[in-house]
């Protein structure tokens, strides 16, 4: 099993019906943690995600809801902790969160932005990469 931290711009491609990352959510080799800032970012973006995966805000929630079950979010108090070295660390003051809890479950965080490359503190994986990845965990499997 393969834990990794979601951030927010990987979470929002769950609202897009045929996303590989939305694939990729339901893989049963991953296990997944965002911080529960996430879900407010998420929220924030509503109207702009109805209106580029073409759904409704209805739908929007239900949405919303299948991805709270698939997705562990994790609340603050469970990484705050980390929060002063992970602001050190983060080249983007926005994802400080994300690379607090990346410490705090010491594992990836998977992510698009390749900004957070820059820093060395955890690893960041693209989509591309953890389905590469993961294809390396599923040839292992098979060969032992």
């Amino acid at each position: 099993m393969m834990r990794s931290v979601v951030d927010t711009n990987v979470l929002i491609t769950f609202f897009w019906e045929k996303s590989v990352a939305r694939q990729l959510f339901y893989n049963n080799k991953l296990s997944l943690v965002s911080p529960e800032y996430a879900l407010e970012e998420i929220n924030k973006y509503q109207t702009e995600v109805c209106k580029k995966a073409q759904i409704s805000s209805k739908q929007f929630e239900q949405l919303k809801i299948e991805l709270a079950k698939i997705i562990e979010f994790a609340p603050l108090n469970q990484y705050s902790n980390l929060l002063k070295q992970a602001l050190n660390i983060s080249p983007d003051s926005n994802d400080v969160d994300f690379i607090a809890l990346a410490i705090k479950e010491n594992c990836a965080l998977w992510t698009n932005d390749k900004k957070l490359s820059e820093q060395n503190a955890v690893i960041v994986l693209s989509t591309e990469e953890l389905i590469e990845c993961l294809t390396d965990i599923e040839q292992t499997e098979k060969i032992n």
